[in-house]
């Protein structure tokens, strides 16, 4: 039975519409769940970086990326080595907060290095980031207060040192990890 883990994949691409439409796509097509993708700008303004996190098996894995070199507007993409990367998320979380529980919840801020990013009178938004454990740890000692609403951003992920996701040819093995 094959073992099913997170995989993250990332990903240069055109910076045009439709490009995301695509991706995605190709996951649906192949019943792929896609658990966090976040977009962005990149260092090129012609290009957007993308970072997927799909669940599966090697094989899916490996199958992903072989589909998504394919396309025309994919320029690079590769699996991140959980090892070798920095991978970051970042939340916001509205809770509960009447007065007499504030303090607490500003202290657990300070362990976590989260931020009150706005206040009213009964509830209180909260900013962290770090990497995905870090967060849903900080999820686990804040429910008890009561979480109104949350978002995260999805999962950022870059290599460590000099290597680059747009150098990945030269350090593959069969999935080229590198992002």
């Amino acid at each position: 039975m094959p073992e099913f883990k997170k995989y993250t994949i990332g990903a240069l691409v055109t910076n045009k519409s439709g490009v995301l439409t695509r991706i995605s796509g190709l996951f649906t097509r192949r019943g792929f769940n896609i658990e966090s993708i976040s977009a962005g700008q990149s260092e090129d303004p012609n290009l957007t970086r993308l970072t997927i996190v799909l669940i599966g098996d090697e094989y899916s894995l490996y199958q992903m990326i072989k589909q998504m070199d394919k396309l025309e507007d994919v320029k690079k993409v590769g699996c991140a080595n959980e090892l070798d990367c920095v991978y970051r998320d970042m939340m916001l979380v509205k809770v509960k907060a009447l007065p007499e529980v504030r303090t607490q919840i500003i202290e657990i801020n300070e362990i976590y290095k989260a931020k009150t990013v706005d206040l009213s009178p009964d509830t209180m938004i909260l900013e962290i980031t770090g990497d995905p454990d870090k967060l849903d740890a900080f999820l686990n000692v804040i429910k008890p207060y009561g979480i109104l609403e949350m978002h995260r951003t999805g999962v950022t992920a870059l290599a460590r040192g000099s290597h680059t996701l747009r150098d990945r040819d030269c350090y593959g093995d069969h999935v080229n990890k590198v992002v």
